[in-house]
C-alpha cells in the first residue's frame, strides 16, 4: 500500500490492523480500524523523516558512548539509517499498515535492516523522539522562511532606490493626507518584515533545547547522555525538567503566532496592492508572469498573488486560534493531543513560504505610473500640514494654525477659490505659504528623522542595510552546528 492509498484508507477508516504497533505487549488483541484510521498521523509527519533520522543517529551515537551498544552494533544501527535515508530520498521507501507515524515506520524498517536495530529505542520513548525531531524541524524551516524574507526586504529595497525621488500621496484612513516618497513607503512595508524576522529568529533560540532522553516523562533510569545528544545535534542546551521537555509545545505556539504575524504584514502589503493596480488607482503595473486573467472577461489582469497573501491571513489566523485551544488545560505531561500541533505548523510554514515567494517576485517585477502617483499627491488640499506648520514656525500655537488653515480648505472645497489663491491673499500666509502649495514642494518638507521626504532618505537606507546585514549575520549563526 502506498501513501496515497494508506491516506484515503485511514480516512475511511480502513486501515488494516495486521502487524504489530509498538505497544503490542501490553494488549491481548490488535487496534481497530477505526482507532488507527483516527489516529494514525504518517500523512502529515512524514515530512520529518530527516529530522527523525538526525535524532536517530545521535541517539544511537549517545547509547554507544555510555556502553548500551557495542561499537558494532552503532554501526550496523547507523549504517541502516543511513539506508532508510536513501529510501526515502528516492522514494523507494515501502510503507506498511502498522506505520502509524514517520517514527513508527522508520524504527521498523531499521530493524528489518540491521540484527540490533531492535535497540534503537533503548532509553527513548516517542515522547522524547517527536519533540527532538519537531524542534529540528523548526529550526531549519524557520529559518529559511527568515531567509526568504530577507530576501524580499531586498526586493523591496531595490524597487525604493529605483523609484529616485518619485512620490505618491500617504494616506490614513484610505484618506489622502500628505505626500510620501514611493521609496519610504516600500521600505515602511520591509522594516515590518524584519521584525518579523527578528521574531522568528528570536522563537528559534528559544526552542533551540533537546528533549532526547526525557524520555516518556520521567528520564531513564539507564545512564544516558543528554548533553552530548544535544551537542551531537547541534542544539544550543539539554533540557533542564523532563516533565516540560515532552510536554512543551510553546516552541510551536511562538513559531504559528510569528507566521502569523507575517501574514498579517503580507495581507497588509496585498491590500495595497490589489488598491495600486486597480484602475482608479492605477499606481503600479504587474508583470504577466505575476497576474491573472480571466475565464470571461478579455480586458482582465487580475493581482491574484496580491489577493490571496490578503485571504490566506485568516487561515494562518485559525491555525493559531486552533492550537491555542488544543493546548489550553493540557495536564502534564505528554497527552495525545499534542498530535494536533503539526498540521497547524506544517501549514502556516507552507502558506507563508509560498507567499513570500509569490510576492517577492510581484513586487520585483513590477512597474510604477510615478506620473499619476504624483498627480495624485499634488492635490492642493494635500498641502495643508504644511501651511499650519509656516504658521507655527511663526510662533502661532498649532491649534489656532490648524483653525485657520482648516477655514481656507473648507472655503476652497466650497468654491471659493484655489487654496493657493486664498493662501496667497491670506496676510498670514501670503506668497511664502502659497509657495507651500505648489507641486512637489510638500514632499520636500519631509526632513525629521525617518521621515517620508529626500532629506531623511539617505540615513534610512543606511539603517535600512544595516537592519539586512544584522539579520544576515543572525540566520548564519543559526547556521553553524545545525
Amino acid at each position: 500500500m502506498d501513501l496515497d492509498d494508506k491516506h484515503e484508507f485511514a480516512r475511511a477508516g480502513k486501515i488494516p490492523a495486521q502487524a504489530k504497533t509498538l505497544w503490542h505487549g501490553r494488549f491481548t488483541g490488535g487496534p481497530s480500524e477505526s482507532l488507527l484510521a483516527y489516529t494514525v498521523s504518517l500523512p502529515y509527519d512524514q515530512r520529518m523523516w530527516r529530522d527523525d533520522i538526525i535524532g536517530s543517529k545521535a541517539h544511537v551515537r549517545g547509547l554507544a558512548r555510555v556502553g548500551l551498544l557495542s561499537d558494532g552494533e552503532r554501526d550496523s544501527i547507523l549504517e541502516a539509517l543511513d539506508d532508510v535515508g536513501i529510501e526515502m530520498e528516492t522514494g523507494l521507501f515501502i510503507f506498511v499498515d502498522s506505520d502509524e507515524d514517520i517514527h513508527t515506520a522508520i524504527e521498523r524498517r531499521v530493524t528489518e535492516l540491521a540484527p540490533a536495530g531492535g535497540k534503537l529505542h533503548t532509553g527513548r520513548s516517542r515522547n522524547d523522539q517527536v519533540a527532538t525531531d519537531l524542534r529540528l524541524w523548526c529550526k531549519r524551516e524557520l529559518r529559511d522562511v527568515a531567509l526568504r524574507l530577507v530576501e524580499m526586504q531586498e526586493a523591496l529595497l531595490e524597487q525604493a532606490l529605483e523609484a529616485g525621488d518619485a512620490y505618491l500621496p500617504g494616506y490614513t484612513h484610505l484618506q489622502r493626507a500628505q505626500p510620501v516618497l514611493l521609496s519610504h513607503h516600500l521600505m515602511a512595508h520591509g522594516w515590518s518584515l524584519g521584525r518579523d524576522v527578528s521574531r522568528l529568529l528570536d522563537t528559534i533560540a528559544r526552542l533551540d533545547v533537546s528533549p532526547l532522553g526525557a524520555g516518556a516523562l520521567a528520564g531513564s533510569s539507564l545512564p544516558l547522555d543528554p548533553v552530548g545528544n544535544a551537542a551531537d545535534l547541534g542544539f544550543a542546551k539539554a533540557f533542564d525538567n523532563s516533565l516540560d521537555a515532552v510536554s512543551d509545545r510553546d516552541f510551536v505556539a511562538e513559531a504559528v503566532f510569528d507566521l502569523a504575524m507575517v501574514g498579517i504584514h503580507l495581507a497588509r502589503i496585498g491590500e495595497e496592492w490589489v488598491l495600486w493596480t486597480s484602475g482608479e488607482f492605477g499606481f503600479a503595473r504587474l508583470d504577466d508572469g505575476y497576474a491573472t486573467g480571466s475565464s470571461m472577461l478579455p480586458q482582465k489582469k487580475n493581482p491574484d498573488i496580491a489577493e490571496l497573501a490578503r485571504g490566506k491571513s485568516g487561515r494562518l489566523i485559525g491555525n493559531l486560534s486552533g492550537l491555542l485551544a488544543t493546548l489550553k488545560g493540557l495536564p502534564m505531561a505528554y497527552n495525545r493531543d499534542l498530535q494536533e500541533d503539526k498540521e497547524p505548523l506544517f501549514d502556516s510554514v507552507e502558506q507563508v513560504t509560498l507567499a513570500v515567494a509569490a510576492l517577492t517576485g510581484m513586487i520585483a517585477t513590477a512597474t510604477f505610473d510615478t506620473e499619476r502617483m504624483q498627480a495624485a499627491a499634488d492635490e492642493e488640499t494635500m498641502a495643508a500640514t504644511d501651511l499650519a506648520e509656516y504658521l507655527v514656525r511663526g510662533g502661532m500655537p498649532f491649534r489656532e494654525a490648524h483653525a485657520v488653515v482648516g477655514a481656507h480648505v473648507q472655503a476652497c472645497l466650497a468654491g471659493a477659490g484655489s487654496l493657493a489663491d486664498l493662501v496667497a491673499a491670506d496676510p498670514l500666509l501670503g506668497a511664502d505659504g502659497a509657495a507651500l502649495v505648489r507641486p512637489g514642494v510638500g514632499v520636500s518638507m519631509r526632513s525629521s528623522r525617518g521621515a517620508a521626504g529626500p532629506a531623511a532618505r539617505a540615513e534610512q537606507v543606511e539603517s535600512y542595510r544595516e537592519m539586512l546585514r544584522v539579520e544576515a549575520l543572525s540566520i548564519s549563526e543559526f547556521l553553524v552546528g545545525s
